[in-house]
């Protein structure tokens, strides 16, 4: 897979991709994450790539001309499956769109920045919006981190135990069951006798119900999707 992320501030996303999981996506070549600064694309003096509202209002805007620049330079060179843009008014994330969005082969995310893009960029390029909550941060970069990461650990490979990633969180529209470790016992709180009975099928029976139980309770929601 390959993501290519468009921002104003590349500096903000090199971190995220030089630790951990997703350090070990790239360097087994699982996954290809490209940065381009908007500012590598625009011809205005000060690399400016953004402008004051057409019809009042506070807020500065991206400009159309460098984000079509950089998009129409991307997909000269290849195809892409998504052009996604991080808003706070676009779809929510969750474990579906992350599950669907694996199996691409090309993605482009753009980051918003300011009071956000030009919306003739909404209208012509972009073929998604996505937002990770309702809620609004400084720019798209953390919010494509995000996504990129609910992405790249569903890749084959990436973890090591890939059933892992199966059993996450929100995959049956359940809530993770509890999990223990070592010690058994600790300041008297003590591991479920049934977890370390060896018998599988009721431990995987426990868990189920304990999933359930624990939807039911925090998120009833899911289990009306």
């Amino acid at each position: 897979m390959r993501i290519d992320i468009i921002t104003v501030l590349p500096e903000l996303l090199k971190s995220p991709f030089e630790a951990s999981i997703l350090k070990r996506a790239i360097d087994k070549k699982l996954v290809e994450i490209h940065l381009h600064n908007l500012r590598d694309y625009t011809d205005k003096s000060y690399n400016q790539v953004d402008d004051y509202q057409f019809g009042g209002g506070a807020g500065m805007v991206l400009m159309i001309e460098p984000i079509d620049k950089c998009i129409s330079a991307l997909k000269k060179e290849r195809q892409y499956d998504e052009i996604i843009y991080m808003t706070p008014d676009g779809e929510t994330l969750n474990q579906k769109v992350s599950n669907g969005l694996s199996l691409l082969k090309n993605i482009i995310i753009l980051c918003g920045h300011y009071k956000g893009v030009d919306q003739r960029v909404r209208n012509t390029l972009i073929t998604r919006e996505i937002s990770i909550g309702d809620y609004v941060l400084s720019g798209g970069e953390l919010g494509a981190a995000v996504l990129c990461d609910s992405i790249i650990r569903l890749l084959p490979g990436v973890l090591n135990d890939e059933t892992s990633a199966l059993t996450d969180t929100f995959q049956d529209n359940l809530l993770a069951p509890p999990v223990y470790t070592r010690p058994r016992e600790y300041k008297g709180l003590k591991v479920p006798d049934i977890l370390l009975s060896g018998n599988f099928p009721e431990i995987e029976k426990w868990r189920e119900d304990q999933a359930m139980e624990r939807t039911l309770k925090l998120r009833p929601d899911l289990l009306r999707e």
